[in-house]
């Protein structure tokens, strides 16, 4: 499933970009309220996708069949040979 992503800025925001980069002086950041809580729960790179690239990839029918078949539910089986190809990497880096 591909997500929808705007490229487009607001004109007030980007009105609002244009009059900060055209200033003289830094923006206050003295108005921004610290960070504070329990971040004991944060999950680093909860976010983080690497750039994927699309190839045409010639692999034998069993192991297509068998991924098609033994996938989790929540992902494709395309996103499951690629989880094992980097476990695969990650045993074999030298």
């Amino acid at each position: 499933m591909k997500k929808a992503r705007s490229n487009s800025v607001p004109p007030e925001i980007q009105a609002e970009i244009d009059a900060l980069a055209a200033s003289k002086k830094p923006p206050r950041t003295d108005l921004i309220p610290e960070a504070t809580g329990d971040w004991s729960k944060a999950k680093r790179g909860l976010f983080y996708r690497p750039i994927k690239q699309q190839i045409t990839l010639r692999l034998d029918a069993d192991l297509i069949d068998w991924f098609k078949t033994h996938h989790p539910q929540d992902e494709g089986y395309q996103t499951s040979i690629n989880r094992a190809l980097r476990e695969y990497v990650a045993q074999n880096k030298s």
